[in-house]
């Protein structure tokens, strides 16, 4: 009983670091941005956490975590609406299992839940109508996310191959299954006005790098939860092992990324700087409990170098990503996915090819879902808000006030 409190105590802060990134996301997406839209970004991030938590409450728990029968095909399944906690004489289940209660259980996991939408977010700011996100976000993190969460956590098919597909805390089931959706939607929504003149990229500043800052350093301190906590206890080896694997990953990426860049431009970006220490933090999370510190050293440090070129490729492919997520959540979440069958204690010929198929089917599935989706939505009542309103903000337009009111205009 006294380790299962333990376990259990170090299951809910983890939870609580979780949550806390949210705010981490919400930091960078108003602070690379422009004014006129903070109001517009800090509501959808909001509505992604409260709309998140209960759709998973609903249905979406039992749709990640259906108990496959032994014979199924582990592609789908169901164990039904609401949440059922298991109970034993009026009492809940303390055997559920050794490292938590079934509560803690589902709200850890809720809060991974709305991560894929939030980064979906920052992808399409500043252009998207608000109300055609909102229905993408129920009906991505709602569906999606859990069925395709099934294959691997829910122990599902991708879970009972040969050589087990093995994404430790969601390099691909949470960052790129919201990456691929961010491509998909950046592309059927368009650039930015502005954004590519004559055929090149044009920067857009954000109103606030500060704040930025603070969310990554926000976001850092997060994934102390977010990988910590999928150690799924509190045992000492397992977590502290991650906790260091997942600081050296960050660090090695950011300093990478900044050298990288500097080299490349000529000057000292603090924005690739804060996205490289991002794109490390996302590579390390398939694998930080298998990695050695070197290892999560060289797999930070390549999504270190792969920010940089992503970003540079996003702008030749006149893709309009105001933040950066699909260079760090796509690019970075691959990359770390298919890096635990190179490095680490799991690396071999059959875990890459089990690797390379498990990136491959959420490939295909999340663009495929994504793409329905948001075109239907696009064909139906349009993503886009008017070149008025984007040019004169999304917080005057969509909500009818500003994040940052001119209180002058209020002075007699």
């Amino acid at each position: 009983m006294e380790q299962l409190t333990t376990n259990n105590v170090w299951m809910m802060i983890c939870t609580a670091l979780v949550f806390f990134m949210h705010l981490g996301f919400a930091f960078l997406e108003i602070g690379l941005t422009r004014q006129k839209n903070t109001l517009n970004i800090l509501f959808k991030n909001i509505f992604i956490i409260t709309t998140g938590l209960l759709m998973y409450a609903a249905f979406g728990f039992n749709l990640m975590y259906p108990g496959f029968a032994e014979d199924a095909l582990g592609v789908f399944g169901f164990a039904g609406f609401g949440l059922e906690a298991p109970m034993v004489k009026d009492s809940l289940d303390l055997t559920y299992n050794t490292g938590y209660t079934y509560w803690t259980d589902f709200l850890f996991q809720g809060m991974f839940a709305a991560t894929a939408a939030t980064i979906v977010s920052g992808a399409v700011a500043e252009r998207i109508k608000i109300l055609p996100f909102m229905i993408f976000t129920v009906l991505y993190v709602g569906f999606v996310y859990p069925i395709a969460g099934s294959w691997k956590w829910g122990e599902g098919f991708l879970h009972t191959l040969d050589t087990p597909f093995y994404d430790f805390a969601g390099s691909t089931l949470v960052h790129s299954v919201g990456g691929w959706a961010a491509l998909v939607a950046v592309w059927l929504l368009g650039a930015r006005i502005g954004k590519f003149r004559n055929g090149k990229s044009q920067a857009i500043p954000g109103h606030n790098i500060p704040l930025a800052t603070a969310g990554v350093l926000i976001l850092w301190l997060g994934w102390f939860g977010f990988n910590g906590g999928s150690v799924l206890s509190a045992d000492p080896a397992g977590t502290s092992l991650t906790l260091v694997t997942t600081c050296l990953a960050a660090a090695a990426g950011g300093v990478v990324s900044a050298i990288v860049s500097t080299i490349m431009y000529k000057n000292l970006d603090l924005t690739m700087f804060l996205n490289g220490i991002l794109g490390g933090l996302v590579a390390i999370t398939a694998g930080a409990d298998v990695m050695s510190p070197m290892d999560a050293i060289i797999v930070g440090s390549v999504g270190g170098i792969l920010i940089v070129f992503a970003v540079s490729l996003v702008d030749k492919l006149k893709l309009d990503d105001p933040v950066g997520a699909i260079a760090v959540h796509l690019v970075c979440g691959v990359w770390g996915t298919l890096a635990v069958g190179l490095f680490g204690k799991l690396a071999s010929g059959a875990q890459f090819l089990s690797q390379l198929i498990g990136v491959g089917t959420y490939a295909v599935f999340c663009t495929t879902t994504a793409f329905i989706i948001i075109f239907t939505l696009k064909k139906t009542m349009g993503i886009r808000v008017s070149e008025k309103e984007e040019i004169e903000g999304l917080d005057t337009h969509e909500h009818g006030m500003s994040a940052y009111p001119d209180f002058r205009l209020n002075e007699h």
